[in-house]
């Protein structure tokens, strides 16, 4: 079976190294490349399924490089920072980075969060060799498929959505109806949420919105309760005090 081949933009070598050893050892294909002028020579004659960026490259910026990769192409994104910069996290969600991670991290989280990524591009073993079931849910006019890990609309069209939006949309379809506190979206979405909580999750809602509300300024489907959190209502006919 074809291991999936992950690029690694990273002008650290220690670094590259740790990352080559980690993803060998968990059946992924590692692409090192030490700057950006390497990426885009290595992706000219590579196909890569997915590439880790290192949002602080020495005189170059990982952000550019995600942007541009977004521009031009369906190539999922992980960033991978050492700061803790609320800007650059947030950039980075806007941008349509699928995930990112703070360094030092757990070696078997990033595995997780990586395997995660391409079974929502379909790009995974796993995903490619298992049949999808009838493991749906609806709302609205939109399913998720829960199996493909997928949004589709009536027309079985997909939307495309990112990692970190799966992840918080599925978390609200299993607690429909359900006032849910900040502070639980944070806990759900990962360890590397703790600071700037407010802003980083507001950021999420925001774009999932876009993705799932016929008026995203008027949402039915993913409400605000001020003071309290967030709502998800499947049935908008129905109220939630």
């Amino acid at each position: 079976m074809t291991r999936p081949k992950i690029g690694i933009v990273d002008d650290e070598a220690s670094m590259r190294d740790a990352l080559v050893a980690l993803l060998s050892a968990n059946q992924f294909d590692p692409v090192p490349m030490a700057n950006i002028s390497e990426f885009h020579a290595t992706e000219r004659s590579t196909a890569l399924d997915l590439v880790l960026i290192d949002l602080q490259l020495r005189d170059e910026s990982g952000l550019s490089l995600a942007m541009d990769i977004r521009r031009t192409k369906d190539l999922p994104i992980v960033m991978l920072t050492g700061r803790g910069d609320e800007t650059d996290k947030i950039v980075g969600l806007e941008i349509g980075a699928d995930d990112y991670m703070l360094k030092p991290f757990n070696p078997r989280e990033l595995v997780a969060r990586i395997r995660a990524v391409l079974r929502r591009y379909g790009k995974s073993p796993e995903a490619l060799s298992v049949p999808p079931d009838d493991t749906r849910l609806r709302f609205g006019r939109l399913t998720v498929d829960q199996k493909q890990r997928i949004l589709i609309d009536e027309t079985e069209t997909e939307i495309l959505l990112t990692n970190a939006e799966y992840r918080l949309l599925d978390y609200f379809l299993s607690r429909p109806n359900e006032i849910i506190p900040r502070v639980e979206l944070l806990s759900e979405l990962g360890s590397d949420l703790t600071k700037y909580v407010d802003r980083t999750v507001d950021v999420l809602i925001l774009r999932l919105r876009r993705k799932i509300e016929e008026n995203p300024s008027k949402p039915v489907h993913l409400q605000t309760r001020r003071g309290q959190g967030y709502v998800f209502i499947m049935d908008p006919a129905r109220s939630v005090d």
